[in-house]
């Protein structure tokens, strides 16, 4: 699911809360037992995500968060793979227009396969173990 915010629109827990619902529904839809049996989210540290009402909002629909270490962007698993996947599928792009840009991300957001989601999730968890070794302090790369 791509859901690219409008020009204009603030992400505020409101309308995060409207992006969730839809995530949720779709959940629902295609991931019976996840929805179920309850799931986890993990998102980072930013303000609409930690709003008491999207709290309230993801334990009513009984999703676990996978809490987010404070000030650490390098473990935000879309900025570790995602993004970077998305930027080279860009980079060197002419674009006419804003809509071109957002075509073309979301061919590229709907081209990632079930391999590269597990190795996203993989290179994460592999990261935030460099962070616990570290101690919480600063590392770089794949080193450990």
């Amino acid at each position: 699911m791509a859901e690219l915010v409008p020009s204009g629109q603030m992400v505020n827990q409101q309308y995060y809360i409207e992006v969730l619902t839809k995530l949720c529904e779709r959940v629902r839809r295609k991931r019976l037992e996840l929805w179920i049996n309850g799931w986890i989210l993990h998102q980072d540290n930013a303000p609409a995500h930690n709003a008491l009402s999207m709290k309230q909002f993801l334990a009513n629909k009984n999703i676990t968060v996978l809490e987010h270490p404070p000030c650490l962007p390098d473990l935000t698993s879309c900025d570790i793979c995602l993004f970077p996947k998305i930027k080279s599928v860009l980079r060197g792009t002419h674009f006419v227009s804003v809509e071109d840009v957002r075509a073309k991300t979301v061919k590229s957001l709907n081209s990632l396969t079930e391999h590269d989601l597990r190795n996203c999730f993989e290179h994460w968890q592999h990261r935030v173990q460099l962070c616990v070794n570290s101690e919480g302090n600063y590392f770089e790369g794949n080193h450990s």
